[in-house]
């Protein structure tokens, strides 16, 4: 897969050894990778982001996205997402893929697991000129709340989250 690896951790949602690289790249990977899910990182003209609160046990604020569906392309499903959870509606010609979360399996996944051993979680970006819109999670969402966040309260909100330093890439001019 080309791109950058900005770092390398692991996380407590993975029940085997594993790594993951946050990667930064512009490309989908063409390594056999099997990209699983899809987000929006959408920053507004005040430097604020756009983050949405899942109302299920152990979650809270996130980044808008999720699971990839079957023949579905992942650009289409950030936005899918992105509507879904925040009720803000981005173009897929508007986003453009930055980087991901790179998974590989050290060990042989458990039974039940429903992951291949090597995935690629993909965060795409879009700006939004001005301040970002008024934004609600659509009916029947995961989703309670959407709000547009200033670096410190997304740092705050999503603390431990491997996709921030992804973020503060994305803040870095």
């Amino acid at each position: 897969m080309a791109g950058m690896v900005v770092e390398t951790v692991t996380v407590p949602w993975i029940p085997v050894a594993h790594r993951m690289d946050l990667v930064l790249t512009d490309g989908l990977p063409a390594d056999g990778r099997v990209v699983t899910t899809a987000f929006a990182l959408v920053l507004d003209g005040a430097g604020r982001t756009l983050l949405t609160r899942v109302d299920r046990p152990g979650r809270g604020w996130e980044v808008p996205g999720g699971h990839v569906e079957p023949g579905e392309a992942p650009v289409d499903a950030a936005v899918r997402e992105l509507a879904e959870e925040t009720g803000l509606a981005v173009g897929a010609d508007r986003l453009r893929l930055f980087g991901g979360q790179a998974i590989t399996l050290e060990d042989a996944p458990p039974e039940g697991y429903g992951y291949p051993s090597r995935t690629f979680m993909a965060f795409f970006t879009a700006r939004w000129d001005g301040p970002g819109p008024v934004t609600r999670p659509a009916a029947g969402s995961e989703c309670v709340e959407a709000a547009w966040s200033s670096p410190d309260e997304v740092a705050a909100r999503c603390a431990g989250a491997p996709w921030l330093r992804l973020h503060r890439t994305l803040l870095t001019p």
